[in-house]
């Protein structure tokens, strides 16, 4: 799938599906919630508004309140690509988002995840 078709998907539905990944491993959705605020700034009640919203999930992060500094020490392997090393930026932030579900998903602690 190319990069465009990614920004352009809706974000509401992506994250419903990074949240069932997540709950389906015995997670939360308020766990999902923590480390995508955690990641991009929103705050709860904004992530629940764009959740419900017709937001793409290239303008979720290009429009992200503040992109966590810690970010940079997500590495790691999605879906077969190493995320430290996707090039483009934005593609770069979509994959932390993964790799932070999945780490959530995998029973890693939350002070791992959030890099504390």
């Amino acid at each position: 799938m190319n990069s465009d078709k990614v920004y352009q998907m809706d974000f509401a539905k992506v994250y419903q599906l990074l949240v069932d990944k997540a709950v389906k491993k015995g997670r939360t959705r308020e766990e999902v919630d923590e480390v995508t605020c955690w990641l991009t700034g929103y705050r709860a009640e904004e992530l629940a508004e764009l959740s419900r919203g017709k937001v793409t999930y290239g303008d979720f992060f290009r429009n992200a309140p503040q992109l966590n500094e810690k970010r940079a020490l997500i590495k790691g392997v999605v879906c077969g690509v190493r995320v430290e090393e996707v090039k483009e930026p934005l593609m770069r932030e979509i994959r932390y988002l993964d790799k932070l579900v999945d780490e959530l998903a995998k029973g890693k602690a939350m002070e791992k995840i959030l890099r504390k």
